[in-house]
Parts: structure tokens; sequence; C-alpha cells
């Protein structure tokens, strides 16, 4: 069931007055996703931009100062913006998976984009890709699967495998620790759960992580990791329920950590439209230098790849000191230029005004 309303709360001109919201709705797997578009009110959009958005919850009815300088971006372009919220979120059905797969995410916007096209929302007959951290993995596989794709901006993309690692390192450091204790640190939380999910010993598990259990950050950052936190018996029970289901992630056999997209770099081959890579160099949630060779040795290759970093931004690419997860920022502000070269480099490649 299709739904598209107005919500007259909220196309009252927003602060920018640059454009209106209006609602829809589709299904995916049985459950209506309720979404938004925003439509510029004094300009015909030629595009429409569709953001993908990373971890975590999303709640699009509540306006926040983030999410509306962003969208307010594209349509101050002269796009289209579309987003919905995942599944329990905000007013769309079902409940909210935080483990749903970088690939049956990417089935979710292509049932989107199906709906879009169908519907014939303005800026449709274009529609191009706005993704944040997890959408970086997302993405690729929606363009592989659709590619009519316009246009792709990825922000603090990652490469092929689990970033969560990289941010228990980086926050390690943050914590006081030296390079070689905070791999040691990292390399245990690893290991011992190669352990787990093989079906091994608990006295194997323990051991695994003598230097984690003994460490009064680890034990407050990582769940039922000191001894005596989850018991022989639990140990077993949870083991037997997880290899009944076991994961369709791969390890990779050098890290141990897990491999997102086994595939990715033939994934980003099969990309030709034009795409726009945006990180800030402060970014301790996502390891960008390892995604920027990986990004040149693929999209690179056939000169459609644009990147710009920002030397003082963060994950969401605010401007920051340190970048560290528990900065507090008193006054967020995006890094100087950051919207600009997004509008900057749609106008380049024929988007919108």
């Amino acid at each position: 069931m299709i739904i598209i309303g107005l919500i007259w709360a909220m196309t009252s001109i927003h602060a920018q007055e640059n454009y209106k919201t209006d609602t829809f709705s589709f299904s995916f797997e049985g459950k209506r996703l309720h979404g938004f578009i925003d439509t510029p009110i004094d300009f015909k959009p030629d595009a429409l931009v569709i953001i993908v958005p990373g971890h975590g919850k999303t709640n699009y009815g509540y306006r926040d100062w983030y999410n509306d300088s962003l969208f307010s971006c594209f349509t101050n372009q002269g796009l289209s913006c579309a987003r919905w919220d995942k599944s329990g979120c905000g007013e769309s059905e079902g409940d909210y998976n935080h483990n749903q797969t970088v690939q049956n995410s990417a089935k979710e916007i292509i049932a989107a984009i199906k709906e879009i096209k169908r519907l014939d929302l303005p800026g449709s007959s274009k529609i191009g890709l706005w993704s944040g951290s997890r959408g970086g993995w997302i993405t690729p596989l929606v363009i592989a699967d659709y590619p009519s794709i316009a246009f792709w901006i990825s922000v603090s993309g990652g490469d092929r495998l689990d970033s969560w690692p990289y941010k228990f390192e980086s926050d390690l450091r943050f914590a006081g620790k030296d390079e070689q204790e905070a791999k040691l640190l990292v390399s245990e939380y690893l290991r011992s759960g190669v352990i787990f999910e093989r079906g091994g010993k608990y006295e194997d598990w323990l051991d695994a992580q003598q230097n984690i259990r003994k460490d009064s950050f680890c034990s407050s950052y990582v769940n039922n990791v000191r001894r005596g936190e989850i018991s022989e018996e639990a140990y077993y029970r949870e083991q037997k329920e997880i290899m009944k289901h076991p994961s369709i992630l791969e390890r990779d056999s050098l890290t141990n950590k897990y491999i997102l997209i086994p595939d990715f770099k033939d994934v980003l081959h099969k990309i030709n439209c034009p795409v726009l890579a945006i990180y800030g160099e402060k970014d301790y949630v996502v390891d960008w230098r390892k995604t920027i060779p990986l990004y040149k040795g693929t999209l690179g290759e056939k000169n459609i790849l644009t990147i710009k970093s920002f030397p003082d931004g963060n994950h969401a690419i605010l401007k920051c000191k340190t970048g560290a997860s528990n900065e507090k920022l008193k006054n967020p502000e995006f890094c100087d230029e950051y919207l600009e070269t997004m509008s900057n480099w749609l106008s380049a490649n024929g988007f919108g005004k």
C-alpha cells in the first residue's frame, strides 16, 4: 500500500525556505516503511537523491540541524531528497534489526527505488545516492544490481572489513594505551570471537582474553569479557544457539575481522557513474586511509572518482579537535566547504542548478 500525503507541520518552509516535505511509503519483506521527500519550491528537480544512512536507528520525522542542513543542501541545488525510517523506527512497521546485513539493506534500497520510479516522484528520472558510513557498503551493492543509478556521494565509507575493531583500537589509544598494547587488546577480542563462533572451549575463550579481562577500560567497553561475567553454562548455551544460525559473515584469515563484502573490489569495478568520496582526516570510526587506495584502485581507474578530505573533520564531517568518539562538540558545525563541495560537484556533473 502506497501512501503519499502532505505533512502540514513540515510543509511550512524550513529555515532556508527552499523546499516542502511530503511523505511516501513502500513495502519491503511484508512491512510498510515510511518515508519523506523534500522537493524544491522554486525549481523543477531533474534528479533525486536518496539518503542511505549508517548504523543505528533513524527518526526522520524529528527535525534536527544536521539532517536539515544536509537535505537543504540538495534542495538548494535543485534536487529532490528522499529517505525513510528503518524497520521499527519512526512510523515504519516491524522491528528494528541492528544486525541487518548490508546485502539485505541493498535490496531494501532497490525496492524503494522501484516504488519511487513507479510513483514518478519529482526528479525520479535520475536517481543518485548519498551514503554515510555503513551506507558505503550498501550503495555499491545497489549500483551493481541497479546500474542506472546516476551518481554516488560517499561520506566516511569503509573498505571490505568490519570497522568496529578500528574504532575499538582508536578508543583504546585515546584512553592512553600505546600502539602495541592497543593492538594486543584488539587481537585478543577478535581471537576470542573466533573461538566462540567455531565451537571452542570455554577455558580457551577465557585464556584468549587474559589482558582484556584485566583491563578496566576494556571491561566497560566490551560486554561479557571478564571472568565471572559469563558462566561456563551460559557460554555453551549461547554458543549452541549461535551455531544453529551461523553468521553469513566470514572472517579475514589475517586479521580475524568480519568481511562485510567478500568481493568488494569486483563490486566497485561494476560502478560507472560519477562518485564523490568525502572523508574527515580525524575519523576514528572508519579507517579512511585504507578506503581511499581501494577506491583509487577501482573507481579511480575509470576516471569517475573525486576525493575530498577535511583535515579537521570527524566521522560526521564535523569540525573537531581530536575526533575521539567521546569528544563533546559544544557548537557542532560542518567542516568549511563540506556542503559546498557536494553542491559544486553535482553542478560540475550536470545535476541540478
